[in-house]
């Protein structure tokens, strides 16, 4: 059996059974009798590898593993790290990281970090040490390395430098040497010190030409004695910087991509995504397309190289393809974890899929086989209220379902499930002078600067017996156009009610986050109130 054949075996990828949504079967040339008695081999993969929301993407393989990192902004903990072994299928396996402790604002302290925070960064591998790099800039002030010996960590900060570098590409070169490609329009090569804890030099390389514009989100690369820096060109191209000089130059630029059909209808250009090698020697591109209202959400293609050593995306009918043969790999050695389904919170941690609006106060939630979110923010605004646990969206639409307690709310408390962004709605409890209700609120905006305009509006609401209920949400993230998302409750957990009028989830990018799924819980009056879920599942169709 051919490794493919044999990768194809064991995610159990045969006819009549349920594919991962990055896979498709081929069964071509076989007759209908054929098929019954001989079952399908999965050969190609579908883009996007993986619908949901994960931009500025770098990508590595350490030894039969690849890793893959992306932005978070303003969710906690920041920079999830992704797990695959075969580039299609994916799973979240940690944080690099833990806590956005930059500033009172990661903890809506009198302030906000909407957009803010965790942006295009780096994760590397240093074999030397067998430790992996995380490397970012914050607020354009100062970067960050964190560390860990394995992606599920412990991630620890192992420094902080004054020069931001932002929009980073960290290189561990041939030598240990460490280096940070970075900067927009105007890019610079770094070199750090042996324990990559100090800047030891930094120096202009590339000045962007005015007729490309824009150039940043760098990747860097030595590749055959060469050095080369991948640059985005926002959000409608791709360039490449090469060096046969030595890391700090000369560079000379080649166009890469630009305008290029992608592979989502409706989506944007593939763009802004690192560069990787397999074992077998073949390399890829994994890119993200911008897909709002969802947001940006990676796509993969076979990369080839010209003779004097630049790299060409493969093409099918002149676009990105909307499938690719499923690169040569061997047996996975296992399943990867699955990015929808059921959680009951089975445990006492959170399972790596979920994060935080902002930093949560951790004495205000626990996990025990089953999530218990107390009151954590007195306020009328959800923008303000800590401890909102958000999931991202699976595209092209899903459903999310929740099973709630709410015998423990209190007067004044608001405890549901929204569909998040900088405009909101959501399904959910009100208890206000004894009395539960269950409604369908919108109206709840943002402005440009994401300062609240918007509190939320009730639209509808019925009358809740007993303290347990169940609330569904739906989102169609199909990008190019607004989208609807509903709303829909139930008693017994099987029949579900909808309510309320159907929510326009906007395609604007400029939040760059798309939207997801959030369960909240905040008083408007006074602490003390509880509610507990005991069970969530995002379903697809």
């Amino acid at each position: 059996m051919d490794r493919r054949r044999a990768l194809a075996a064991a995610a159990g990828l045969v006819t009549g059974a349920l594919l991962p949504p990055a896979v498709a079967s081929r069964a071509a040339g076989a007759s209908a009798s054929a098929a019954q008695s001989t079952p399908a081999i999965a050969a190609t993969y579908r883009n996007p590898v993986v619908w949901q929301d994960f931009a500025d993407i770098d990508v590595i393989r350490v030894g039969d593993t690849y890793y893959a990192s992306a932005s978070t902004m303003h969710y906690s903990p920041g920079a999830p790290v992704l797990r695959s072994y075969d580039l299609v299928n994916w799973e979240i396996a940690g944080h690099s990281v833990p806590v956005l402790d930059f500033g009172a604002k990661y903890d809506l302290n009198g302030a906000r970090g909407y957009v803010r925070g965790i942006w295009a960064s780096s994760l590397a591998y240093r074999p030397s040490n067998r430790t992996f790099y995380w490397l970012g800039q914050i607020d354009f002030a100062r970067t960050y390395i964190y560390t860990a010996t394995a992606v599920e960590g412990p991630w620890n900060r192992l420094t902080t430098i004054s020069t931001p570098y932002y929009d980073a590409g960290l290189l561990v070169d041939s030598d240990d040497t460490l280096y940070v490609a970075y900067g927009n329009t105007t890019i610079s090569v770094a070199q750090l010190s042996p324990d990559g804890r100090t800047q030891v030099r930094t120096q202009q390389v590339f000045t962007t030409p005015s007729s490309v514009g824009t150039l940043e989100g760098a990747r860097f690369y030595k590749i055959n004695g060469r050095y080369y820096i991948f640059l985005t060109r926002p959000a409608n191209g791709q360039y490449i910087l090469k060096s046969s000089g030595g890391p700090f130059g000369p560079y000379t630029m080649r166009q890469v991509l630009l305008d290029l059909r992608g592979p989502i209808p409706g989506g944007g250009v593939p763009h802004q995504g690192g560069l990787v090698q397999t074992q077998s020697g073949a390399w890829y591109y994994l890119a993200f397309v911008d897909a709002y209202p969802g947001g940006r959400v990676p796509a993969l293609a076979p990369i080839t190289w010209t003779p004097d050593g630049w790299p060409v995306v493969q093409l099918v009918d002149g676009a990105w393809g909307a499938s690719y043969p499923l690169p040569d790999m061997p047996t996975p050695p296992r399943p990867v974890t699955p990015m929808i389904g059921v959680d009951t919170f089975d445990g006492t941690t959170l399972k790596p899929k979920w994060e935080w609006n902002h930093n949560p106060d951790d004495t205000k939630w626990s996990v025990n086989n089953g999530l218990t979110l107390r009151t954590a923010t007195v306020t009328r605004d959800l923008y303000w209220a800590r401890n909102t646990l958000t999931h991202r969206i699976q595209g092209p639409t899903s459903t999310a379902t929740v099973q709630l307690d709410h015998s423990a709310m209190r007067d004044g408390d608001r405890a549901g499930l929204a569909l998040l962004r900088d405009s909101s709605a959501w399904i959910g409890l009100k208890r206000d002078n004894g009395v539960t209700r269950v409604v369908m609120v919108d109206g709840l905006t943002m402005d440009g600067s994401w300062n609240t305009t918007g509190t939320g509006v009730e639209r509808a609401s019925a009358s809740v017996p007993g303290g347990r209920l169940w609330l569904r949400a739906n989102a169609d993230i199909r990008p190019g156009a607004p989208r609807p998302g509903t709303f829909s409750y139930s008693t017994d957990g099987v029949t579900f009610t909808r309510l309320g009028p159907a929510f326009s989830m906007g395609n604007d990018w400029r939040f760059f986050m798309g939207y997801r799924f959030a369960l909240f819980n905040h008083a408007t009056q006074a602490l003390g109130g509880a509610v507990r879920v005991t069970r969530f599942e995002l379903t697809t169709p």
